[in-house]
């Protein structure tokens, strides 16, 4: 409700709804799921207080309850709780893909219309994890072509982020590097997921490790990512400290790699018939298996790597100046770190958000700064 109201109420003078960075709609999505779907979780753990401490029938079938009724309150939140996550992510990205491509973002309110979109549908999918689980097929034909439609707006802003490409300054930093792996990985989640919201697809694969690796691909290739990028861009706002370049490139290129390596194996087990929260397996499973072990290990350096070089540059970082990536949006217009109050005397915002223009820095080496 705070995120909600100062969007809302204090936005700086002529910072209108369409000049908004698209990070902030991302969070403002974000908070209107959190107040509606939050409530749910809490009135399910009263309802299980009331069932256990008065013997109420609500989810227990021996006092005459039902537990699917359990199951449909459990995910009516936890399927917004996955858009909780991502749409932060969602976000960043498109704050990554302007800045380093030197372009305006390719259509702005569709992107932003997206993410609305996305909180909005997401309350209505929840029953296709549910879809072994004696609900009626007609149920379940509702919810796949639900699930099916709940993909468009996040196909929505892969075209637009991958349209922001198109013809711009392209700079590989450490936070596009991110931001690139993000579009390619939460691509590979999204499609899987459409296998999943297909009803016979689904009771095939159903509890297994395709399952495991859709999820993963989601949310460590999609939101890991984008907060990894988000933490790149923004550390020399953060700390007023550069982090050495290289070793950024480095750590992105890792986990890159140490994730799929991980996780895509998976697929391949859950399509084979392989459950998920089994601790043994048959023999002809091993390979793959020891491929996503060994792959867990490498994307464990790709993320220690950062935490390294983000202590090292505390101290031993070069000086990053106010606005390192000649990046637009208010935040870099004042002081890296911060100062107090932010500014001095409140800014006037009288352009639209992302200004950039791909020909005035064809030739900026932003890898020099």
């Amino acid at each position: 409700m705070n995120f909600m109201t100062t969007i809302h109420k204090m936005r700086a003078p002529g910072l209108t709804w369409f000049r908004l960075p698209l990070f902030i709609w991302s969070m403002y999505a974000t908070s209107l799921i959190l107040v509606l779907a939050t409530p749910v979780l809490a009135i399910t753990l009263a309802l299980m207080s009331v069932e256990r401490f008065w013997g109420v029938g609500i989810f227990d079938p021996k006092l005459g309850g039902d537990p699917v009724l359990f199951q449909h309150l459990f995910w009516f939140y936890s399927h917004p709780a996955v858009y909780i996550m991502i749409l932060p992510g969602m976000g960043v990205i498109s704050e990554l893909i302007t800045c380093f491509s030197r372009k305006q973002i390719f259509g702005y309110g569709f992107v932003a219309a997206a993410s609305m979109a996305i909180a909005i549908l997401g309350f209505v999918v929840w029953g296709h994890h549910m879809f072994v689980s004696s609900q009626s097929v007609y149920a379940g034909m509702v919810f796949s072509i639900l699930s099916f439609l709940v993909a468009v707006p996040s196909a929505i802003k892969v075209f637009n982020w991958t349209a922001t490409l198109h013809k711009g300054s392209i700079s590989f930093q450490t936070p596009m590097l991110y931001a690139l792996g993000f579009i390619g990985l939460f691509t590979i989640g999204g499609m899987t997921g459409l296998f999943l919201a297909t009803l016979a697809v689904d009771v095939h694969v159903h509890d297994s490790y395709f399952v495991i690796a859709h999820f993963h691909y989601i949310m460590v290739g999609g939101m890991v990512m984008a907060f990894m990028g988000g933490l790149h861009y923004w550390w020399p706002k953060i700390t007023g400290r550069l982090y050495p370049e290289f070793a950024g490139k480095l750590a992105a290129m890792i986990t890159f790699i140490g994730f799929n390596l991980t996780f895509f194996p998976q697929f391949i087990l859950g399509y084979l018939g392989m459950p998920r929260r089994y601790h043994a397996y048959p023999p002809e499973f091993q390979l793959f298996n020891v491929l996503s072990t060994a792959g867990a290990s490498i994307l464990g350096i790709g993320y220690l790597l950062p935490l390294i070089y983000f202590l090292w540059s505390l101290k031993f970082g070069r000086v990053a100046g106010p606005n390192p990536w000649r990046a637009t949006g208010l935040e870099w217009q004042t002081a890296s770190p911060p100062p107090k109050h932010n500014f001095e005397k409140t800014p006037v915002v009288t352009t639209r958000p992302y200004s950039y223009s791909a020909q005035e820095d064809a030739d900026l080496n932003l890898a020099s700064v």
